[in-house]
């Protein structure tokens, strides 16, 4: 187990460097000069070329790109050049908001999505396994925005039940940031609880007509015990790979929701920064995204043979 996790990490590096030289030339081989936008739309030439040098946008592509490399390997992702702040703490600024969104998202997701999936298979071809295969249908067929807008409206507006936009940190209080998390987390989790409900339910049924499932009924096992440690378990891998995934997917993907409930997130962080063609926070963000999904793939792959204890590394 060890030599795989050195090989996986190892193997991590070519990968990022690739990554990290696609985002390098992707942006400055598109349209837009980010001197110009500093400078404003009234800025002479002449100004735009001092900032253009400033900023060591005049210097060759393979001299700015191995510069940028040298500073990354000494954890210096770069300065704004918008708001001529460290990009390392833009990206600290705004992590927490997303980090609580995405761990509270796929915890409910799971907690509902998994017991559906289940009973459903169970209960196959029943008005029950219609049922929540229609719930899944919906979450799948209504977009984010959607959602958000009409739970603002029940829970925020209607009933002033919760707060409509905004994020409190837990440390300032577990009840208000409670209040601002609850909205985001449900509107997300439509579309994961349908997604994880979905994948359970058709691992649940390839397993359930197993030979050792038979024998284990045969045996007078409770259908309870038959269920959740015979079926589940061993349906449990392709599960957890589409949790696995989710999970990076909430944490690089919930900018629709931090602009639906107005959240100070890295999703915002990422589209201001393209719009205003930031490129050290635009690099930094997809190198982060890509680092989260390498690492969440390695924990899933780890997790199989905890799961499934006839896969081996």
């Amino acid at each position: 187990m060890l030599g795989y996790l050195i090989r996986r990490i190892l193997a991590a590096v070519p990968v990022m460097g690739v990554v990290a030289l696609f985002v390098f030339l992707l942006l400055r081989l598109t349209p837009g000069d980010p001197a110009a936008i500093i400078a404003g739309d009234t800025a002479t030439p002449e100004q735009i070329d001092r900032i253009r040098i400033s900023l060591g946008l005049n210097e060759p592509l393979y001299l700015q790109f191995f510069t940028w490399i040298g500073r990354l390997l000494h954890g210096d992702l770069g300065v704004s050049l918008i708001s001529n702040v460290p990009v390392l703490k833009l990206i600290g600024q705004r992590v927490e908001p997303t980090i609580c969104i995405a761990l509270s998202t796929i915890i409910l997701s799971i907690l509902i999505a998994v017991p559906l999936g289940v009973v459903a298979a169970w209960k196959h071809g029943t008005w029950i396994d219609r049922f929540v295969m229609g719930l899944s249908v919906i979450g799948f067929s209504v977009p984010v925005f959607v959602i958000g807008y009409v739970l603002v409206q029940i829970f925020a507006i209607d009933l002033q039940w919760l707060p409509v936009q905004g994020f409190r940190p837990i440390h300032r209080g577990i009840v208000p940031f409670i209040e601002r998390i609850t909205l985001p987390t449900l509107t997300l989790s439509f579309i994961y609880v349908a997604l994880i409900a979905r994948m359970t339910r058709a691992a649940m049924l390839d397993v359930l007509g197993e030979d050792y499932v038979r024998t284990a009924r045969a045996k007078g096992i409770t259908e309870r015990s038959v269920l959740l440690r015979h079926a589940l378990r061993n349906a449990a891998v392709p599960v957890i790979t589409v949790i696995g995934t989710g999970f990076a997917l909430l944490i690089s993907g919930v900018v629709v929701t931090e602009s639906v409930f107005n959240l100070p997130g890295i999703g915002r962080l990422t589209v201001d920064a393209v719009l205003a063609r930031d490129y050290p926070v635009i690099q930094a963000m997809i190198l982060l995204t890509s680092a989260i999904y390498v690492g969440v793939n390695l924990l899933i792959d780890l997790a199989y043979t905890l799961l499934d204890p006839r896969i081996r590394y």
